[in-house]
């Protein structure tokens, strides 16, 4: 992703978030099969509703980008879906059967995405400060971040929480 687009961060963003949101959808999905087969431990639950709320957090970043212009090109799309959709049966087939290996790739997506974020943001800092955050992000952060650079900070500190999460 970083080698396809290395010019373009926004649409870089926007593939690596709806990449990253994929791992979450996959877990629900096995949770919940294996909840339809009898699978009903407190566990099982408070897991679910976690990668529920991942999902939820991926889906704003992925909004943000968006907002950005990061899915403006067809081209771009394609890619982000045709990558979503093949990590996703990836993930539903090692979690199924390794559920610590697939977070295990997953925390490797998401500190990737976290240096992603963290390497966009030292060489850009100061436009960064100067620009106003998207009003889809301020209604997310409820305006806590006042300048792009500070709601990128946010976004990529999420991406290194949820890889330290998916290494716990």
């Amino acid at each position: 992703i970083d080698l396809a687009y290395p010019d373009r961060p926004f649409a870089r963003f926007y593939v690596l978030e709806t990449v990253a949101r994929v791992p979450y959808f996959a877990y629900l999905s096995v949770m919940h099969l294996r909840e339809t087969w009898g699978e009903r431990d407190a566990s099982l639950r408070e897991r679910m509703r976690v990668h529920y709320a991942e999902a939820d957090n991926e889906l704003h970043h992925l909004l943000i980008m968006e907002s950005l212009g990061g899915n403006s090109s067809a081209v771009d799309r394609a890619v982000a879906q045709g990558l979503a959709t093949a990590y996703y049966w990836w993930v539903v087939f090692v979690f199924a059967h390794d559920e610590r290996a697939a977070y295990h790739l997953s925390e490797l997506v998401e500190d990737h995405a976290y240096r992603t974020y963290d390497a966009f943001l030292a060489s850009h800092e100061v436009e960064l400060r100067a620009l106003p955050v998207p009003e889809v992000a301020r209604r997310y952060y409820e305006q806590e971040n006042p300048f792009l650079f500070d709601l990128l900070c946010t976004i990529g500190d999420g991406e290194e929480e949820a890889a330290a999460a998916e290494a716990a």
